[in-house]
């Protein structure tokens, strides 16, 4: 038998290596080595090496270490991802950045303002590409929506909605080691990033939160809140509503809502599919229960996004182009962080709280 070569017109793949083995990074890991043509899992690094090196081992990654350093510093990797908890994400950002990486960073890009323009200094320093973790733009549903309000199908957005509902049993496991403020930086970021997207162009200036512990009342004097409900003002007049609580007993609920002058447009809902039972006992529906489940593939198509943006840098191509403005960047970042830190003030006075950190577009 006689082979005939084949010269593969196929590009060389981005090297990713990945910062934290925990759950979200471990998503992320099967799906560079094993759903991204272009992207491959090169370098794996966390603390707790023994679940790093499990997972090295599952998708045959060679390079293991407890040190982000070494997987920052690796002149095999060209991009990180970043899924190490919040805290660090910001100085795992700053060095990728200032080792000439391209950066993927889970949400948030931080948790203050000043230290995420610092990280802002680091890449514009090195001219790399930086991207945030809200994956709720590449959510089908969602994008299409988004595409519905630049087609002018809603008209001028007046009223927009967004909610998080996590799933839970009635309790919250380990509550008193959730940080404050948590509500707002880690889930309901997601949320007032949806609402900036959606309303793009006008910038949000003030906000109303009303929070609580109403899961686990016995919390409520330690700062612990796992209830809110936010309304934010935009400078074009529209008002926006956030809402949040850490246990649904039904599943996991994920939904937006833009109103406008023309008409309305939805997004998400709170059922796994579209099937329904009907039956003596009434109607049910599969609901899902995880996020790797609801957002499997809008978590995919991130990281895609991100592999074609590095690609494109790396062999002098044309960045992806979506119709809609979609890569979210540090703009967007700081833009729902500044809704976020406004939050946390403004349950704090119990009064409304400018959003500071925002360049005026006027």
């Amino acid at each position: 038998m006689t082979y005939v070569p084949v010269t593969s017109a196929r590009p060389e793949p981005v090297r990713v290596g990945l910062v934290g083995a925990g759950w979200m990074g471990s998503f992320h890991a099967r799906s560079l080595a094993q759903r991204i043509p272009d992207a491959s899992l090169v370098a794996i690094a966390d603390p707790a090496l023994e679940a790093a090196q499990l997972l090295a081992a599952e998708l045959g990654v060679a390079r293991v270490s407890p040190e982000p350093e070494d997987v920052i510093s690796d002149p095999e990797v060209d991009a990180v991802v970043i899924a190490a908890p919040a805290r660090f994400h910001a100085e795992l950002s700053i060095a990728a950045a200032r080792a000439g990486k391209h950066v993927f960073c889970e949400k948030p890009a931080s948790l203050d303002l000043d230290e995420l323009a610092r990280v802002e200094q680091a890449v514009g320093d090195a001219g790399v590409h930086w991207q945030v973790g809200f994956n709720r733009r590449y959510a089908a549903d969602f994008l299409a929506a988004r595409r519905d309000v630049a087609d002018g199908v809603v008209g001028t957005p007046q009223l927009l909605r967004s909610l998080t509902r996590d799933p839970g049993t009635g309790s919250i496991r380990n509550a008193e080691r959730v940080p404050p403020g948590t509500i707002f930086l880690e889930t309901l970021i997601h949320d007032f990033d949806a609402l900036n997207w959606y309303n793009s162009g006008a910038e949000p200036v003030s906000v109303h939160a009303a929070a609580d512990a109403l899961v686990e009342p016995e919390l409520r004097g330690t700062g612990f809140l796992d209830t809110a409900v936010v309304t934010v003002r935009y400078e074009n007049g529209a008002i926006a509503v956030a809402e949040a609580s850490f246990s649904t007993l039904y599943g996991y609920d994920v939904r937006g809502e833009v109103f406008g002058s023309r008409g309305m447009v939805q997004a998400g809902r709170a059922t796994e599919t579209a099937a329904v039972r009907f039956g003596a006992k009434g109607l049910s529906a599969e609901t899902p229960r995880l996020n790797i489940e609801l957002f499997a593939e809008a978590y995919r198509a991130e990281l895609a996004d991100f592999a074609a943006h590095v690609r494109a840098r790396r062999d002098g191509g044309e960045a992806p182009d979506h119709g809609v403005p979609l890569t979210p960047g540090l703009d967007d970042a700081r833009r729902a962080l500044a809704v976020a830190r406004a939050c946390i003030e403004a349950v704090g006075t119990g009064e409304t709280a400018r959003v500071a950190g925002v360049p005026s577009r006027g």
